[in-house]
């Protein structure tokens, strides 16, 4: 069924004029960025800032005009034009980057999270400003040259127009956009759809048409010296998006921490900083034996991690997933994998609270052999639905933001929210610390906790996480931990509670540390375990 034409254009100026409407709709927020920088100099000439826009119209003429070939034009910008409406809607509302990683983050994404992210205002935006203009191109009646060589000289001709409207204006004003653009290295990678398409084609060269690197065992050397008396049941807890500064035990003014500081023993590390921005870095990473800056996630996904480690000495292992996935660092692990609609009491078909990870534990335990170590993989503040992670008993800071569009709450219903969900983690973790020490009589018992990332929560108009790491504020970066141990793994490991406690509230802390710091507590001997990154080590007599 051919479509109803609503009036005919040549195709030199419908390239034109979708420039046009990416540079001023779906480029909107980066001129804002750009505009508001500028409000800050103290000196600005006119002239550039009248030529912005105009720079950015030619520079999207010049990158489109190859793409104006008769059937891949009207598709390929309708595309464009709805990804980048969701682009745009994402880096207007939420301060969201679309480098690599962010890709990855989006693609790795199960179905039950990205639901989370819908709500009416970004469904408005994306039909008003991707969907209504993608129809409205199908629309148009597209008039080529008659020649196939002038339509060639027609768009070398505007291609070089482009070029010389910007050369034109460099001469200008090259030392004012070298100015801005050095000191605001962000710009570049908020121009769209340059941004996230350039992204794209490097994670999908990077995922799907890089070599990948021969698999690598780790720790094959990997020994240690079962306990004599007790065998030991650790609880190694993986957080989700929870920040340090929102934890009462590293100075929240809120008692966010009501439940873990009942449980008596528990130690919190003030200084910990994670290895990404989002899970699907930061997990991966710190069950490396990598460090930050040269973590390489080709080589970790091709490589044995921690847990596996760990596995080779005789320890029975169990991964329990609530987050949508371990990103890698349980694939050789049992894994449990909790289905929302397996329990209606604790999940409501699309997510489950984390309590639901306590269900079966004692069957559970019941079936693995020897020293036993159980990961947990938490759903703890996931957003932007943070009003979904904890039921309603435990809706303590009120009023809540519940919506999914939170930029729409204001700052303390967002925050309350927020806040309700790491109480609602600490429940959890005190309901864990409890079941250890109804084992504490049969096993030498641990809980460590640690979060994969933190989160931004309107702070210089970013939300969410997932910036750059570079470019990341603390509150993404600066992350919670906590350790607990029995009487029994104390004496048996001679562990110096003072010194950890005191080394906790002021050393600095990693990601990095977790590799060597797990071995250590487990006396595993291994030439890929680093004494210096054991956080505990110093400690033990």
């Amino acid at each position: 069924m051919l479509m109803p034409v609503l009036f005919r254009m040549k195709v030199i100026p419908l390239i034109l004029l979708l420039a046009v409407v990416f540079a001023f709709l779906l480029n909107w927020p980066v001129l804002l960025h750009f505009y508001n920088i500028l409000t800050h100099l103290e000196h600005v000439k006119i002239g550039f800032v009248i030529s912005i826009p105009f720079v950015l119209v030619a520079a999207l003429n010049f990158v489109f005009m190859p793409f104006s070939i008769r059937f891949l034009l009207k598709p390929f910008f309708a595309l464009l034009l709805i990804t980048g409406s969701m682009v745009s809607y994402s880096t207007l509302k939420y301060k969201v980057m679309f480098d690599q990683s962010m890709i990855q983050n989006i693609i790795e994404t199960n179905p039950q999270e990205a639901h989370s992210y819908l709500n009416g205002s970004i469904i408005l935006w994306i039909l008003l400003t991707g969907v209504l203009p993608a129809i409205l191109l199908f629309l148009i009646k597209i008039e080529y040259p008659s020649k196939w060589y002038k339509g060639i000289a027609y768009r070398l001709l505007s291609m070089l127009a482009s070029l010389a409207l910007v050369a034109g204006v460099a001469a200008l004003y090259y030392q004012d956009y070298a100015s801005v653009g050095r000191n605001n290295s962000t710009l570049n990678k908020e121009i769209i759809p340059a941004n996230y398409v350039y992204s794209t084609v490097r994670y999908l060269k990077d995922t799907y048409f890089t070599t990948k690197e021969p698999f690598q065992t780790l720790g094959d050397d990997a020994i240690r010296v079962a306990n004599k008396e007790k065998p030991t049941l650790m609880f190694l807890v993986i957080g989700e998006t929870a920040r340090s500064q929102n934890f009462s035990m590293n100075g929240y003014s809120r008692d966010t921490n009501a439940f873990t500081s009942q449980s008596g023993g528990v130690i919190s590390f003030a200084n910990v900083h994670s290895c990404g921005t989002a899970t699907a870095v930061s997990v991966p990473c710190m069950f490396s034996n990598m460090n930050r800056t040269d973590y390489d996630s080709n080589k970790a996904a091709n490589s044995e991690g921690l847990l596996d480690v760990v596995q080779k000495t005789g320890v029975s292992l169990l991964w329990k997933e609530n987050d949508g996935g371990c990103k890698g660092a349980c694939k050789r692990i049992p894994t449990i994998e909790i289905k929302p609609t397996d329990n209606p009491k604790l999940c409501d078909g699309e997510t489950c609270y984390d309590d639901v990870m306590l269900e079966n534990l004692d069957t559970e335990v019941a079936k693995m052999a020897g020293d036993k170590l159980i990961a947990f993989h938490m759903i703890g503040s996931h957003g932007p639905t943070y009003f979904q992670r904890y039921p309603a008993e435990h809706r303590h800071y009120m009023p809540e933001c519940a919506r999914s569009d939170i930029e729409n709450c204001t700052q303390d219903q967002l925050v309350n929210t927020y806040d309700n969900t790491i109480r609602h983690t600490d429940h959890v973790l005190a309901q864990m610390i409890e079941k250890l020490k109804q084992y504490s009589d049969r096993y030498n018992t641990v809980l460590l906790y640690v979060s994969d990332h933190g989160e931004s929560l309107g702070e210089n108009g970013l939300y969410l996480h997932g910036t750059p790491y570079k470019l990341a504020p603390e509150q993404q970066t600066h992350i919670p931990m906590q350790v607990w141990m029995s009487p029994g793994f104390i004496a048996e490991k001679h562990i110096d509670m003072t010194c950890l406690k005191n080394n906790a509230a002021k050393n600095q802390y990693s990601h990095d540390n977790l590799f060597s710091s797990v071995l250590g507590l487990w006396d595993i001997s291994t030439s890929v375990y680093h004494p210096e990154s054991d956080i505990f080590r110093g400690c033990r007599s």
